[in-house]
């Protein structure tokens, strides 16, 4: 089943790209997009009925070169399930929403009709590549999958080729991450030359010897484990877009709308969130590395909330969104609670997938006007995507009822990260970047609604008078996923935050203190705990509770570094890790700070763009420097072009001018065209036709040959 998944849309991919001819491009559509929906379908039967222990299967030999030995086989855990009807299920929706959204594509010529089959065979491909990476079982297979989405991303993202700037993003996309993936391969080589494996289960194995390795890279002496984590974690920054590396994702809006939500909102760009929780095993062993991601992804959450606040595209505002929410997953992996990281990215797929899908719906309606100041008034135009656009909002904002499991599945896992980041940094940085962070993302999310469905039309007045709903084909796959911006958080939130011992269950981690946790309340930790609830005598228990399952697990974890046994389950928490029992036990100001910041947001657009559409205006002329800097991005695109691309264009324009054309050009010319005929000159002048010059020459050859055979006796 789990082989079918895998290579139901390669197949799609092939049959669309090479056999639409015969099959038509209608049959291309809907051969890819029924083997999607198929693959989809089974993704939710390996979920539900796939229990936590892991599987591998074999499917073929692959590289044999010395000590390395790798298959291509799939690993399937909870983590590889979880990945799997992510990736299927706004798969399958954004084939089918596609049908609609490229019916009368624009950027191409009338009759030129061969380019859905490509673009369909070109989503199919990415889905089997990010499969690929998903499913793999060791590091090399991962990295193939891993090069083979920057490809397709690559494809998808300069889909309209006759368009410069979709040619320069595509361009951007793949070179800004060829730099993080060049940091993944040397810890990729750096877990090979140490552990010589690349199997997960013999690197994590070998993670806590690896903690007590000191290796020498760039001259200097470092530890093992946090170097390789390290490494690891800057292919995450490229392929999730985080700050440094983040640059290439809003530029990344260029390609067709479906493929934004595909690539930019669900999948790709959380590839490097499951590479982190994949390696937690490792991970846990390397601390100064995970303060490192802790730090980064709570610089990315506040960063990205800022410049979205200030952005006009309809499509860039939901993509900083997206680079915002990914800081928010890595600060709950830095801290060491990898199922919240992975409970945020589970949620997060469903509503900002469908925020991506209904701003496509937009603009479709709007025929292709992006700007958002030219939108207004629009929800009597389009109800139905107004209404999807509302419950992805309400999701991603995080609106629910404070300290209850009852809410829309942005309130459960943003609230679950901002716990877990309190617990981990003991209220530090990360915590109040966050909250900050939350507030942000209110305010640009509301904005983006009140300037596109509220308020009087602006713009183009044939534009809108001509504005329509997106077809049923369209609407559809955005009801789908407004199941789950409702459902998924609370259905699931006892699996990922839930008490300890539920989430290990789901997560396939061994019960070290059943008998320990024996009348200690199954929701001892839950969400919705008061603080009257938590009274000293049940934090005395729950130290208790604490001290005995980090005894038993501690035993159980040398007896895995004595035996190089890799740990068992789909993530792996040290001993010592007890962010998330301490995130259970926050107080109560911090457990409803992420909803003060959501109500604090809401009220500020209201004021905004509702009670007083002048004020954005005022506060922009009132704050120039800080307003264009906004604008700007941080001017990162202006520094990095200063720092690196004008050099590296003045370094390439000398070697060509100089280099290519005065010294390659220039010699080769000069050989041919002064040194060769200059000395054919000369030997033509010996050619006098005269036999006793010719006679002399033979004679004055003869004396030189008999002097040189005299002196030298004639040996070698």
């Amino acid at each position: 089943m789990v082989s079918i998944i895998l290579f139901a849309p390669l197949f799609g991919a092939l049959i669309a790209g090479f056999g639409w001819r015969i099959i038509s491009i209608r049959g291309a559509q809907w051969v890819t997009t029924g083997l999607l929906f198929l693959a989809c379908f089974l993704s939710w039967i390996v979920f539900l009925t796939h229990g936590p222990e892991t599987q591998h299967i074999e499917l073929l030999r692959w590289i044999e070169s010395g000590s390395l030995s790798t298959s291509w086989g799939i690993r399937l855990d909870r983590l590889t399930s979880i990945m799997l009807i992510v990736v299927t299920t706004v798969s399958a929706l954004v084939h089918l929403y596609s049908f609609g959204y490229m019916a009368h594509d624009e950027n191409f010529k009338d009759g030129e009709e061969s380019y859905r089959a490509r673009f369909f065979a070109y989503l199919s491909f990415f889905t089997f590549t990010m499969l690929m990476l998903v499913t793999s079982d060791n590091l090399v297979q991962m990295f193939f999958g891993w090069e083979g989405v920057g490809v397709a991303s690559y494809l998808l993202i300069g889909f309209y080729y006759r368009k410069p700037s979709a040619n320069a993003a595509a361009m951007k996309a793949f070179i800004v991450n060829r730099v993080g993936d060049f940091g993944f391969a040397l810890g990729i080589f750096g877990l090979f030359y140490l552990t010589d494996s690349i199997q997960f289960d013999d690197v994590f194995a070998a993670a806590p010897t690896l903690a007590e390795t000191q290796i020498t890279f760039l001259w200097t002496e470092w530890n093992a484990a946090n170097l390789l984590a390290f490494l690891l974690f800057v292919g995450a920054m490229g392929k999730s877009a985080q700050l440094i590396l983040h640059t290439w994702l809003p530029d990344a809006m260029e390609g067709p709308t479906p493929v934004s939500a595909l690539i930019h909102a669900a999948t790709m760009v959380t590839a490097g969130v499951f590479l982190v929780c994949r390696m937690s095993p490792l991970m846990e062993y390397a601390p100064q590395a995970m303060v490192f991601v802790t730090f980064l992804g709570a610089t990315t959450a506040f960063f990205a909330a800022t410049v979205g606040l200030v952005q006009n595209d309809i499509k860039r505002v939901i993509a900083y969104s997206t680079c915002s929410q990914l800081g928010y997953m890595f600060v709950a992996a830095g801290v060491g609670v990898y199922s919240v990281a992975m409970f945020h990215l589970f949620t997060h797929a469903f509503f900002k997938a469908m925020l991506f899908l209904g701003a496509g719906s937009v603009i479709h309606g709007m025929h292709h006007e992006q700007d958002m100041r030219n939108y207004g008034g629009l929800r009597k135009k389009l109800p139905y995507t107004f209404w999807a656009m509302m419950i992805g909002t309400l999701a991603i904002t995080g609106v629910g009822i404070p300290l209850t499991h009852i809410g829309f599945a942005g309130f459960l896992s943003k609230d679950a990260v901002i716990e877990s980041a309190w617990a981990g940094t003991a209220g530090g940085y990360a915590f109040w970047m966050l909250v900050v962070a939350a507030l942000f993302t209110s305010f640009y999310s509301w904005r983006l609604i009140f300037l596109t469905f509220f308020g009087e039309a602006r713009g183009d007045k044939h534009t809108h008078d001509h504005a329509h709903e997106s077809p049923k084909v369209m609407l559809i796959p955005l009801g789908v996923l407004a199941l789950g911006a409702v459902f998924s958080g609370m259905v699931w939130y006892g699996s990922f935050f839930g008490s300890h011992d539920r989430v290990n269950a789901f997560f396939g981690i061994p019960a070290h203190h059943a008998e320990a946790d024996a009348g200690h309340g199954e929701e001892a930790g839950d969400h919705g705990e008061t603080a009257a609830a938590d009274s000293h005598g049940d934090e005395a228990a729950t130290d208790d509770h604490s001290e005995t399952a980090a005894a038993d697990s501690h035993g159980e974890d040398v007896a895995h570094a004595a035996t190089g046994m890799a740990p068992e389950g789909a993530i792996f928490m040290h001993p010592d890790n007890h962010v998330m029992d301490e995130a259970h036990h926050a107080p109560t100001w911090v457990k409803v700070s992420p909803f003060i910041a959501m109500v604090i947001g809401l009220l500020t657009a209201l004021w905004f763009y509702i009670w007083n559409p002048s004020m954005p205006a005022r506060v922009a002329d009132a704050n120039r420097p800080l307003y264009l800097f906004l604008l700007n991005k941080w001017y990162f695109d202006e520094i990095y072009a200063f720092i690196f691309i004008r050099p590296a264009m003045w370094i390439g324009k000398f070697f060509w001018k100089k280099g290519d054309g005065n010294v390659i050009d220039g010699g080769i010319n000069g050989l041919a065209m002064g040194i060769i005929p200059f000395f054919t000159r000369l030997a033509g002048r010996a050619q006098s036709g005269y036999i006793f010059t010719y006679a002399f020459a033979m004679v004055i050859g003869i004396a030189v040959f008999v002097t040189w055979m005299t002196m030298t006796g004639g040996a070698e």
